[in-house]
């Protein structure tokens, strides 16, 4: 508002008035429509200096002499004491665009305040966002703590993704800020997230392989897949996993993958059975020692009784 102390400039107009607020019927405009219109505070005064004053001398004299003003006056301070009045003022300006006036105030106090002055405020807002998000994920599953949640579940074998995830949080909020929301738990579990990785990984896998009567994940996949040459897939099958999380889990504990096990499986102990019969130890000393005594790849079908096919391959030759 443009102001020479006792009167006011319209805006519409640009005639002086002792309140702009009274003048503003001529226009058929309301004060709020005119603050919109114009980008003034809801505070903004629309009166001149003069007509302020004698505004607030008889709203003294109303307080003590008029029960109803003085009543609303013992409300709204309660209302201030309790907090109540911040609360429906927060709730009333969301969403709300700021007015140009304040918007204008916003900037030349922010001008005022140094670049480093208004990074620690932000930093310090920052940290309390991360303080107030760790109290509530925490108390949300029961535990006093973020740290006291994250060493409890890191024993049990889950990842810093899965607790934030059951937290209700992004499944990379821990693993961004549990550093600096507490140093002490980031520490205590630095080692048992980033070190025993395959323990922490095999955490869906105890409960079924030691139902099983197997201790650790590396002896059950050696006795399945080594042992018994069962296959990727009937692995998966068994432990009720994807093929996927199967040829994983023989990479990370060292076990050779060995494609078609099964089948291959079979086939070596058909050429042993073979090379038995016939009174020697392996596929290959039979077919060779036939060979030397002048029989055909046909006769040595015929003697053995599997498809030429079949003997040609373990001799390691092509038809």
């Amino acid at each position: 508002m443009v102001s020479d102390g006792p009167h006011v400039q319209c805006h519409l107009c640009g005639g002086w008035f002792r309140s702009v607020g009274a003048h503003l019927r001529a226009h058929g405009w309301d004060q709020l429509s005119y603050r919109q219109a114009f980008g003034l505070e809801r505070a903004q005064p629309l009166e001149g200096s003069d007509t302020r004053r004698r505004r607030a001398t008889a709203l003294r004299i109303r307080r003590v002499a008029d029960p109803a003003v003085r009543a609303g006056c013992e409300a709204g301070q309660q209302w201030v004491r309790s907090g109540a009045l911040a609360r429906a003022a927060a709730a009333a300006a969301r969403g709300r665009r700021q007015p140009e006036q304040r918007r204008r105030k916003t900037l030349q106090t922010l001008a005022g305040i140094s670049p480093v002055a208004r990074a620690a405020g932000s930093r310090r807002y920052a940290d309390e966002r991360l303080a107030r998000a760790a109290a509530d994920a925490a108390a949300r599953l029961g535990y006093p703590d973020l740290g006291s949640l994250v060493r409890d579940r890191v024993a049990a074998g889950a990842s810093l993704a899965g607790i934030s995830r059951e937290a209700g949080l992004h499944q990379n909020w821990l693993s961004r800020h549990l550093s600096a929301v507490d140093p002490a738990a980031a520490r205590d579990v630095a080692g048992a997230v980033s070190g025993p990785r395959p323990l922490r990984r095999d955490a869906r896998w105890l409960p079924v392989i030691r139902a099983l009567g197997f201790a650790d994940v590396a002896s059950y996949l050696t006795d399945r897949h080594i042992v018994r040459r069962r296959s990727v897939r009937a692995i998966a099958a068994e432990v009720g996993m994807t093929h996927g999380a199967v040829a994983t889990a023989l990479a990370r504990h060292g076990v050779p993958r060995n494609p078609h096990a099964a089948s291959r499986g079979r086939c070596r102990d058909r050429a042993t059975a073979v090379a038995a019969r016939f009174g020697h130890s392996d596929i290959e000393s039979y077919l060779a020692d036939r060979r030397a005594a002048g029989l055909t790849w046909r006769a040595i079908a015929g003697e053995c009784g599997q498809p030429e096919t079949w003997v040609r391959r373990r001799a390691g030759l092509s038809r």
